[in-house]
């Protein structure tokens, strides 16, 4: 104790003399620097936070899980089949994600950002889409709904976000900029998915059903799908626009599915394929117009028989407002791009003349 107490009075004496005794009490280079005060954050810093600070707590993490049955035990046992993100839509807490996230699952847990987690119901679901609805009930303090935005008027080479839960990285933000529009991939062997968004924004695995927001924070398009070889990002993204989620999400909540406007006519494409070419022209031919439809009520005309055997060909729609077709497939795509209700006007090929009907779209009869 009387050597430690000499050495404080020689310390205290030398400092007082002005000595410089750091070398003497410390290693040189062991102390840490001086820490510089930061300045402000980048305008687009700044933005960026806060769009992930309000939009997070409205993005959930979604587990599915699948029932199977031991062949030897005969006992059903419950395994996890994947991970997925959704995000809030409503204040009733209805949950929209990618059908492929729950494909296949007998039963989806939601957690949110906060930690609770819920046992998901299926309200809805468009395997032709991708799109489906769940819903969970949270008794208090519920995620606010993602604010909508649109997508018609979306540019190539804005900025984007997107937040969900890559390889079950939960809450993860990458941001990017739209890199094309109105692209069209193959989901699977059955369903084409067309006017999708590409963007650069990072997605992988597990990204898919989250929201992709604006630079204001609101949703422009759900993550769905990357083109990739490997499987991992590969600078590919693509997103459901929003303009069409919000056209068929309400339908999941209403009726459980999609459903299309009726137009009420049918073909055939071998057989209009050979009386096209006989009449050089193109276009969609109407051979058979359903009673009761929009199609009847205008007085479209379907391709009958005449007494002799000869064919008397039908009205041919070529274009939809003005918008060309040229085959079914293309007809259903604009009729589904609109909403039941809706006006539309038919520019047809009609005994040699070209006429325009205009007709409103209806529900299709099983509703």
């Amino acid at each position: 104790m009387r050597s430690r107490g000499i050495l404080i009075l020689v310390v205290l004496l030398a400092a007082s003399l002005g000595y410089n005794l750091r070398p003497w009490l410390s290693h040189p280079g062991t102390e840490p620097r001086a820490v510089m005060p930061r300045g402000d954050l980048a305008q687009d810093e700044q933005t960026t936070i806060s769009i992930f600070s309000h939009a997070s707590p409205s993005v959930v993490f979604i587990t599915t899980t699948e029932q199977l049955l031991d062949p030897w035990t005969r006992r059903v046992y419950k395994t996890r089949q994947g991970t997925g993100s959704g995000f809030i839509w409503d204040e009733d807490g209805d949950v929209v994600t990618n059908y492929h996230v729950i494909k296949g699952a007998n039963s989806a847990r939601i957690r949110l950002a906060d930690g609770r987690a819920y046992e998901a119901v299926l309200v809805g679901a468009s395997a032709e889409h991708d799109l489906a609805v769940l819903r969970i009930n949270v008794p208090f303090n519920a995620p606010p709904p993602v604010p909508v935005g649109s997508s018609h008027d979306l540019k190539v080479g804005q900025k984007v976000f997107a937040i969900g839960n890559p390889f079950g990285l939960d809450y993860t933000l990458t941001t990017g900029i739209i890199s094309a529009l109105n692209r069209s991939i193959n989901e699977d062997s059955r369903h084409e998915i067309h006017h999708l968004i590409q963007t650069d924004a990072a997605i992988n695995p597990g990204n898919s059903g989250g929201p992709l927001l604006d630079s204001s924070g609101r949703l422009i398009g759900i993550n769905t799908a990357i083109y990739s070889p490997s499987g991992a990002y590969a600078g590919i993204g693509f997103a459901i626009p929003v303009d069409t989620v919000n056209k068929l999400v309400p339908q999941l909540i209403a009726y459980g599915k999609t459903i299309q406007p009726w137009l009420g006519v049918d073909t055939d494409a071998r057989v209009a394929e050979v009386i096209l070419r006989q009449l050089a022209v193109e276009g969609v031919l109407i051979l058979k117009v359903e009673p009761g439809s929009p199609a009847e009520q205008a007085g479209l005309h379907a391709t009958r028989l005449n007494w002799d055997g000869s064919v008397i060909p039908g009205d041919i729609i070529q274009s939809v407002d003005d918008k060309p077709v040229h085959n079914m497939s293309e007809l259903h795509e604009v009729i589904g791009g609109h909403r039941i209700g809706d006006r539309i006007r038919l520019g047809i090929w009609r005994a040699g003349k070209h006429t325009e009907v205009e007709l409103q779209l209806a529900a299709p009869p099983q509703m």
